[in-house]
């Protein structure tokens, strides 16, 4: 039911700008047809696209043909906000006998807008800004020097994201100097063909206390044995419902996401057998607590902080707790990253793409 919603939104989306086309351009009918035809193939175009990515012959079709549909679906978006607003406008100047603009000079405004909007986004997107948490507690040593841990969500490797782009990350990451980088999930999302020599990367790059990561949902839906092999190869200890015990009295607690499970996640379990004196951080994807889970920090991702405005404001009905940092009436703490890729359109609106460092400090 909600892919048969979105989907009918998207083709709405889609539908709205071949209409405003037409009506501007007011074209012959071969090209009228021709409008509607990409329309239609924009409509349909992420699924073929889901299929081209599962062809190990069409790489090269697969990655421009991403950057095509799902650019224009990022612009898509963007010219049906600002048409509403455009339309807004037409009958507020109607009314109070402001000027308005001819079909044509509109459309080039509204198109011109809506890209100048994706510009922003496109470099909202590549280039993640660095937010610093502070964490105290008194389950913390005395003479406790600080740890640093930098966590990084939502990277969507795979077809949009490639080589240049984890160099990038990687550089954000190093020159922050982290104890432990963590990864909360959903940082595989294609098929192998896609990751070559990107696993070297991670794997040369070797904080003081390792590197640790849980599987998010992407990585059930780019294929659950090559997304752990990644992982392995990159150098992270995945944590499956799984635990460790690092230095200075700090347990790292993972979980899979429910879509790898089939179903909820059981940290509650797992986190009851942990000593109450220890400072517990919990890494899970998605941004929600579980009923009796018992830690002092847990990091998530997942919701992307909506990833393009307005979508916020239905992600906030799924997600109560979306992007920030929340104290929880079991008396821990969650922060949720924004995400520092994407996922589909390659931009970012009012939600930045983010690298997270969060330093635990004694009292």
């Amino acid at each position: 039911m909600r892919f048969f919603l979105i989907f009918l939104l998207y083709g709405g989306i889609q539908a709205y700008f071949a209409a405003k086309l037409i009506h501007a351009a007011n074209p012959v009918w071969t090209a009228r047809l021709a409008i509607v035809a990409f329309a239609i193939l924009m409509i349909f175009g992420p699924l073929l696209l889901w299929r081209l990515e599962r062809c190990a012959q069409c790489h090269a079709v697969a990655v421009t043909g991403a950057w095509l549909i799902y650019g224009w679906m990022g612009f898509s978006f963007l010219f049906f906000w600002v048409g509403l607003v455009w339309e807004a406008y037409r009958l507020i100047a109607g009314w109070a006998g402001l000027p308005v603009f001819a079909p044509g000079p509109a459309m080039v405004v509204v198109s011109a807008m809506a890209l100048s909007l994706w510009a922003y986004g496109f470099h909202d997107a590549r280039h993640p800004r660095t937010e610093r948490v502070t964490i105290r507690s008194a389950k913390l040593p005395a003479g406790f020097p600080g740890l640093r841990i930098v966590q990084i969500s939502d990277v969507h490797l795979g077809v949009l994201a490639g080589g240049q782009r984890l160099d990038a990350i990687l550089k954000q990451v190093a020159a922050l100097h982290p104890d432990i980088l963590v990864s909360t999930g959903d940082l595989v999302d294609a098929q192998a063909q896609y990751l070559d020599g990107l696993s070297a990367r991670f794997a040369a790059y070797q904080p003081r206390y390792g590197k640790f990561a849980v599987t998010g949902n992407h990585e059930h839906y780019a294929g659950l044995a090559h997304s752990v092999d990644f992982h392995r190869r990159s150098g992270f200890t995945l944590l499956r419902e799984d635990r460790v015990d690092l230095p200075d009295n700090v347990t790292l607690v993972g979980v899979d996401d429910p879509a790898v499970l089939g179903g909820a996640t059981g940290e509650a379990e797992i986190l009851a057998g942990i000593s109450r004196d220890r400072f517990v951080i919990l890494l899970k994807h998605q941004p929600v607590v579980a009923v009796g889970a018992r830690f002092d920090l847990q990091l998530s991702g997942h919701s992307h902080a909506g990833q393009i405005f307005p979508f916020n404001f239905a992600v906030r009905q799924v997600y109560p707790l979306m992007q920030g940092l929340y104290r929880l009436p079991n008396g821990g703490e969650l922060y949720v990253s924004r995400g520092t890729g994407t996922w589909g359109p390659p931009i970012r609106i009012l939600a930045p793409a983010e690298i997270t460092l969060i330093t635990l400090q004694a009292p």
